[in-house]
């Protein structure tokens, strides 16, 4: 393991450090996808089971009620599950995020690293649950008979946008978390209405009307969510609008979370 010596200047992360402590990143990602499915019955398929209950769930709902907003011709149980992964994926890494500086309080008291690498060590577990659902979500396509079109190319970076917006706020709340445990406990209850101000079951065009959209898509989410659905299906118009959106206000959030986390890591640990 190597050890580091504190970087007098804070105005921005020292990816150069970070690059040093990349054993010690891989290190951590390992552990906590171990850690995850230690002592579990069933391992990954817990994986498996949330979004395909979930979906489920929605789809009897919509049923009952007559009408699957759709907002075009993907089936709903498409709309849903391809909603859901990219809102999993944020949710997951901004949850893990938020906490990863207390878990590991017992780190940062013993060695000096770059601590910017815990909230970033989220993104691996993340990632893992995500491959695994993009299996599904590919099973579920060619049961339906839906084919991927040329948009697929631009799937990638579909994927940064959550992935990012994840990032970027999830840097800020671990270390307002390190400060301030409110935190902590705040993060399930916006997350729970986040996932319905975000188009994850439903279609912006189908539910939304016209006039409000503009101020929908301030929503980064939503921006995220339409190019990954849009990327996937090729189906409709380009959401370039609320992709722009997003990738503003992610840029921000990114850079921003990572310039207040290099001017409080310094007393981090005294306050933890």
């Amino acid at each position: 393991m190597r050890y580091y010596g504190p970087s007098p200047r804070w105005r921005a992360i020292d990816f150069r450090e970070v690059w040093l402590a990349r054993e010690l990143f891989w290190t951590l990602v390992v552990r906590d996808i171990k850690v995850r499915f230690r002592q579990t019955l069933v391992g990954l398929a817990w994986v498996v089971l949330q979004p395909v209950a979930t979906t489920a769930i929605f789809l009897a709902l919509f049923g009952l009620l007559g009408r699957q907003p759709t907002g075009g011709e993907v089936p709903y149980a498409l709309v849903v599950l391809s909603g859901l992964l990219p809102w999993q994926l944020f949710a997951s890494v901004l949850t893990n995020a938020t906490h990863s500086l207390v878990l590991n309080q017992n780190l940062i008291g013993k060695v000096f690293f770059p601590r910017i690498i815990l909230p970033l060590t989220a993104v691996g577990p993340a990632l893992v649950d995500f491959a695994v659902g993009c299996c599904l979500l590919a099973g579920l396509m060619l049961y339906f008979g839906v084919s991927p079109t040329r948009s697929v190319v631009l799937l990638p970076v579909a994927v940064l946008l959550p992935l990012f917006a994840a990032i970027g706020v999830g840097v800020w709340l671990s270390a307002l978390n390190a400060i301030y445990r409110d935190v902590g406990y705040a993060v399930p209850f916006l997350l729970q209405i986040g996932f319905f101000v975000s188009p994850v079951v439903y279609a912006t065009s189908a539910l939304i009307p016209e006039e409000w959209r503009a101020v929908f898509s301030l929503n980064p989410m939503v921006g995220a969510i339409e190019a990954f659905r849009w990327a996937v299906f090729g189906r409709g118009e380009a959401p370039f609008r609320s992709a722009l959106v997003a990738v503003v206000v992610i840029a921000a959030a990114l850079a921003s979370g990572m310039v207040y986390f290099r001017r409080v890591e310094g007393y981090l640990a005294d306050r933890i």
